[in-house]
């Protein structure tokens, strides 16, 4: 019975499009520990140089007729900019390094992971759950350091109903401790279905009858995929900004 369904499996279409998220240590083949360094640490390490090169290397010249790259630097730092000041307003602006960062490294991430035989690292919730504790931690510790005691006030919702004002309480609490976890499983898990409907579709591709369909979808996935990859870079940094502005004026 084994003999014969491993015949079938080998006959058949196989394939297994979760393969591409495996973790595996970049030299050997031992088990991956705590200061092993993987094909996430590969492409993690590619992300912050891509991130170097296009704002540090790519704008040093300052050209006042800007190369690709400055252009492409200079779209992005205006674009956060904006975001940054419309959410926060101007008491948010001096925390722009640091949503402009965190942007440009979720960004690049998502892109370099569309490159064939790349590894998405952010489609592990090890990598996105770090991005967002970082900001949950930051802007809660913020929150703090600016309002003191009435940050709590966040949680008090002092247009309701006095008898509401407590049960509303207890669930500003509960969605503030959640936002971390729904912050980071969103990207992760929009990176991770995307890449994984490419595999499936690219595995049809084998089969000659319906070959043409399978890349006609890969190709209008992988369009979609670099549509999400910005979007998904956006919603992150936006909520980023959402939180920060609950930190630097927390009353309702």
């Amino acid at each position: 019975m084994a003999t014969e369904a491993n015949g079938a499996e080998e006959g058949g279409l196989v394939f297994h499009p979760m393969d591409q998220f495996i973790v595996s240590p970049l030299f050997g083949d031992g088990a991956v520990n705590m200061f092993t360094i993987t094909n996430v640490t590969l492409w993690m390490a590619i992300t912050v140089l891509a991130v170097i090169g296009l704002l540090v290397v790519g704008t040093s010249r300052r050209a006042i007729v800007p190369s690709r790259a400055q252009s492409i630097a200079e779209l992005a730092y205006g674009f956060i900019y904006k975001m940054v000041e419309d959410v926060t307003g101007k008491e948010g602006v001096k925390y722009f390094p640091y949503i402009m960062t965190l942007f440009m490294f979720i960004v690049l991430a998502n892109f370099l992971g569309l490159i064939p035989m790349a590894f998405t690292t952010t489609s592990h919730i090890a990598v996105t759950a770090v991005l967002a504790m970082a900001v949950f931690l930051t802007v809660t510790v913020l929150g703090f350091v600016i309002n003191g005691a009435s940050f709590l006030s966040l949680f008090w919702v002092s247009s309701a109903p006095l008898a509401l004002r407590p049960v509303l309480a207890i669930i500003e609490i509960i969605s503030y401790f959640v936002r971390p976890v729904s912050h980071s499983i969103r990207l992760a898990g929009n990176m991770m279905a995307g890449h994984a409907v490419i595999k499936v579709f690219a595995g049809f591709a084998a089969i000659a009858a319906i070959s043409p369909l399978s890349i006609l979808a890969i190709t209008a996935m992988y369009g979609l995929e670099v549509l999400v990859s910005f979007i998904q870079a956006y919603v992150f940094t936006i909520l980023t900004c959402v939180y920060l502005k609950d930190a630097l004026h927390p009353h309702h």
